[in-house]
């Protein structure tokens, strides 16, 4: 049975947006006006995610892909967003998703999960980044509680845990801003985490103006460095989020003209997830029925075909 239309209300659902003089443009060398452009811009994200879109699944889940991406380079690898959304969609049932997608998966969990996790969950992000499991790691969750609930910035909770994570194993610099960005979202008091520090690891602003070198987790820079990603970070999620907005709201006034009794399940998932292979299928939707329906979302301007490519497509918002 196809989705019912959204009311007025809810389709003009106005997405907050961080001011431009909150948005690092140069180096920043006050720790206060830093903190200060970062407590603007997650205020304004905070009254995003507080206000729980009909897509911010969708919303979430592109941000984690985001940060899975700018996290390959940690580990040596050069996938990009589009390498790592094949690696997770293009897999045959029962493949491994390789150690890309595996990061892709850690990001995911993230987004995914409600807020807060509990060590069983440290335990499978640790294996899905080949990180060796200690003592030591099974303490983070309870650090991270501690520091959540010690009544710092949420910045400061960030960088706190994440620097707690590097001093107990100096190569899991991935886990440390996995645990960074959790730690943030749960300092915020937000259900779900929303991964925005891990988008900004690369970017020149987080580099020393000495060195050049990028803040890693640990070091006399990184705690500066957090207010600066948090403020940047938060200003793309929010022009992501408006973005997904108004491509959902496209996507809500086209489904009374979708015939497919199936539309309704694939809208419910376009809206929670970041993309959906060409080849979804569910127990009423056929393969060939689902390239219908997707060919007939992007004509009607609905969803937005992803991979470029003309075989092995992706649609999303």
């Amino acid at each position: 049975m196809s989705r019912q239309p959204a009311s007025p209300s809810h389709l003009s659902f106005p997405v907050p947006r961080v001011p431009a003089w909150a948005v690092p443009r140069v180096r920043i060398e006050d720790p206060v006006e830093a903190a200060f452009m970062a407590g603007s811009a997650l205020n304004a994200l905070d009254n995003l995610v507080r206000s729980e879109p009909e897509w911010n699944g969708a919303w979430r889940h592109r941000l984690a892909l985001r940060a899975a991406a700018a996290c390959m380079k940690l580990i040596g690898r050069t996938e990009d967003e589009a390498a790592l959304r094949d690696a997770w969609l293009l897999r045959l049932p029962g493949d491994e998703a390789g150690p890309a997608g595996n990061v892709l998966a850690g990001w995911r969990r993230l987004a995914g999960r409600s807020l807060p996790p509990g060590a069983e969950d440290l335990q499978v992000l640790v294996a899905l980044l080949g990180i060796d499991w200690s003592d030591g790691l099974s303490e983070l969750v309870d650090i991270a509680r501690e520091e959540v609930g010690g009544g710092a910035p949420a910045p400061i909770v960030a960088a706190r845990i994440a620097a707690a994570v590097m001093r107990e194993g100096p190569k899991a610099e991935i886990l440390a801003w996995w645990l960074a960005d959790c730690a943030l979202s749960w300092r915020m008091g937000w259900r779900h985490a929303v991964p925005i520090l891990a988008t900004q690891i690369h970017i020149p602003l987080l580099r020393s103006r000495s060195e050049g070198r990028r803040a890693r987790p640990g070091n006399d820079a990184f705690e500066q460095a957090v207010f600066i990603a948090a403020a940047l970070g938060a200003a793309d999620a929010c022009r992501l989020a408006a973005d997904m907005a108004a491509q959902a709201e496209r996507l809500r006034a086209v489904v009374p003209k979708l015939r497919s009794k199936s539309a309704g399940d694939v809208v419910d998932r376009l809206l929670d997830d970041e993309a959906l292979s060409g080849t979804f299928t569910t127990r009423n939707l056929s393969r060939w029925a689902s390239r219908r329906l997707f060919d007939r979302l992007v004509e009607l301007g609905g969803v937005r075909e992803l991979s470029g490519r003309s075989t092995f497509r992706i649609y999303g918002l």
